[in-house]
């Protein structure tokens, strides 16, 4: 069994309804059908081409191999004999994440994840997934939502989304670390580059504040080991324009209707 939780927990209203963003009708009629299965939870949308490829999709009763199969007004799509559906309405929650804590769905081990700390019942009626990953002992910013095509455009490397991070180190950062930093060094799996980088608080070179726009695993703390520092924090303090202010570590909030605007129409 997992363990008591001792975060605490929603400063949102508790109602029956999140606030969110209606999904149009219109917005469903010709999506492609790999495209129609990812939103409404069955599985990512490449897993979701190679279902429809191996028949396990039925429209209208009736297999279904072409993935670009375009979703009609009035198609019953099935899986394993149940009609799915994409939610009616976008919901998007923003979590400040505390350490030892998964970033999944979903856990074999039994730990406890981020879907663990969205205690409201009427959350439970959405497929929700975390956009992006934190690992297990990196705090602060994480978005939740059901919209796929807006966690999409946050994570694809072509919209270069901002990210600002607060890492401890083991030791203090030097000046000249800090400059081979700014310029930039390769990793294993291609080149490290910081927007910028410089010292969270005035007269403490052990806490480094940088503004990152890859994604790659890791990136941060690979970034720091490479020039032969250990991260032993590592906080998201900003997110595609968000930020922690007024969200102690372990609670969430919904993000507001301009919030909301922002980040769909992130580019």
């Amino acid at each position: 069994m997992k363990a008591p939780r001792r975060f605490q927990r929603s400063q949102a209203r508790n109602s029956a309804t999140p606030p969110g963003l209606q999904r149009s009708a219109d917005s469903i009629v010709g999506m492609r059908l790999n495209k129609y299965l990812a939103h409404s939870g069955v599985a990512s949308r490449r897993q979701c081409g190679d279902m429809v490829k191996e028949g396990k999709i039925k429209v209208n009763g009736e297999t279904e191999t072409n993935p670009a199969y375009q979703v009609k007004e009035g198609d019953e799509i099935s899986y394993k004999g149940k009609v799915v559906s994409p939610d009616e309405q976008f919901v998007y929650v923003l979590l400040n994440k505390p350490k030892n804590v998964i970033t999944t769905t979903s856990d074999e081990h039994d730990r406890t994840t981020v879907m663990d700390l969205l205690d409201e019942p009427a959350l439970k009626n959405f497929r929700l997934f975390p956009v992006g990953r934190l690992d297990r002992m990196t705090t602060g910013l994480l978005l939740i939502t059901n919209d796929g095509d807006t966690a999409k455009r946050l994570t694809h490397p072509s919209h270069e989304v901002s990210k600002i991070y607060h890492a401890t180190l083991d030791r203090p950062f030097s000046k000249m670390d800090m400059a081979k930093m700014e310029i930039g060094y390769e990793l294993e799996d291609g080149p490290m580059s910081v927007d910028w980088v410089r010292y969270a608080k005035e007269g403490d070179p052990l806490t480094v504040a940088l503004q990152i726009h890859i994604g790659r695993n890791r990136i941060v703390r690979r970034a720091f080991e490479h020039l032969g520092y250990t991260v032993e924090k590592l906080d998201r303090v900003y997110l595609a324009g968000l930020t922690k202010k007024d969200l102690p570590r372990g609670f969430y909030r919904y993000l507001s209707e301009e919030e909301v605007r922002m980040i769909r129409h992130f580019s």
